[in-house]
This record gives structure tokens, sequence and C-alpha cells, in this order.
């Protein structure tokens, strides 16, 4: 009985039809999120959720499904964000000489407050009621600009005397003057300025 119970087991989890219902529900996920962070990024207003859906062509019964509530789906996209500027500092680092690879990231995080402004009245809701750590966030996005400026230190690219909290106040004042995306072009001077100002051009 203890055999054919374990060789059911394993039957059905390799079932073919099984595995693929899971890509095809993961695959759904993931073009929900990448279509409500582009539609959160590119917009004055939030966008309803049926919007979402019809873009990401899938029915509003699939969308519920991965995220039954408007603050699911901003909990969802505003947690990738943050995971793409700490995860990706490294993957850049890995990737490119320290300057290259802060000025990409600056890119990075002004992708993310054009997210976060897309869809802000959820947000500051979720925040005031305490179910996104607002601080937790800050602390995680200054260690992802700390470790660019320390490969930057010991590269001799970067300057040594401006901290994270610095660049972060820096970049905060660009996408509050220049937002993405209607002031793409103006922000990325002001990116590439702010970037002149960072780099180690002396003995």
């Amino acid at each position: 009985m203890d055999d054919h119970n374990t060789s059911g087991a394993r039957s059905v989890s390799a079932d073919p039809d099984s595995r693929a219902a899971r890509a095809d529900a993961a695959r759904n996920r993931d073009q929900l999120l990448a279509v409500a962070t582009r539609l959160f990024a590119s917009g004055d207003t939030e966008p309803s959720l049926r919007a979402i859906a019809r873009e990401a062509r899938v029915g509003i019964a699939t969308l519920y499904r991965h995220f039954p509530t408007r603050e699911s789906l901003v909990d969802a996209v505003y947690r990738d964000q943050v995971a793409r500027l700490t995860t990706g500092a490294h993957d850049l680092l890995d990737r490119l000489p320290p300057a290259a690879a802060m000025r990409r990231w600056m890119d990075l995080f002004g992708d993310w407050i054009a997210t976060k402004n897309g869809m802000l009245d959820t947000l500051l809701a979720m925040i005031e009621a305490g179910e996104i750590a607002h601080a937790r966030t800050r602390t995680e996005l200054l260690a992802a600009i700390t470790a660019i400026l320390d490969a930057g230190h010991a590269a001799g690219e970067l300057r040594a005397d401006v901290g994270a909290e610095d660049i972060a106040a820096a970049l905060i004042g660009i996408f509050t003057v220049a937002p993405r995306p209607r002031h793409e072009a103006k922000a990325g001077r002001l990116l590439d300025l702010l970037m002149d100002g960072l780099r180690l051009t002396g003995p």
C-alpha cells in the first residue's frame, strides 16, 4: 500500500498537465506584474485593475486569482521594484565599472520613482496602515548606493566624500523637478551632471 501511494504521488507531481498549468500561472503573474509596473509608471492616475488585466491580455478573474486586491498588486509591484534596485546594484557591479554601474542604477531609481508616483494614493495608504515598511526600504536602498560607492572608491572612480544619503537626496530632487516619463531628456541631463560631480577627477 505504501509503495502504491508513493508511486502515485510521483505520478501526480510529474503530471505534464499540472506542470503546464503551473507554468501558465507563473507566466500570467509575471505578465500582470510587468504590465502593472509599466502602466503605473506611465500614467498620471492609477489605472483600474480591469485596464491592467486587459493590457496583459488576461481575464479579470485571472488577475484576482493572483492579486485579490489592489493593495496586493501594489505591494507586489513595490517589492519587485525595490528588489530590482537592491539586487540590481550588485548585478551592475558584476558587469560594469563602478561609475557606469552608478549611472545605470540612477536610471533604475528613476523607474522606481515613476512607478511609485503612478500608484501613490494606494501606496501612501498602505504605508500609513503599516502594510509597507518604508524605513526598511530606505535602509535597503541606501545600502545599495553604498555598495556602488565603496566599489567606486576602491577603483579610484568615485569621490570618497559623498555619502549614500547625499546621492539619494540628489536623485529625489532630480526626479521631482524632472519626473519621468514626461521629462526623460531633462532627467538624463541632470543625472549626467550629478555623475560629473561624483567622479574622482583630481589626484
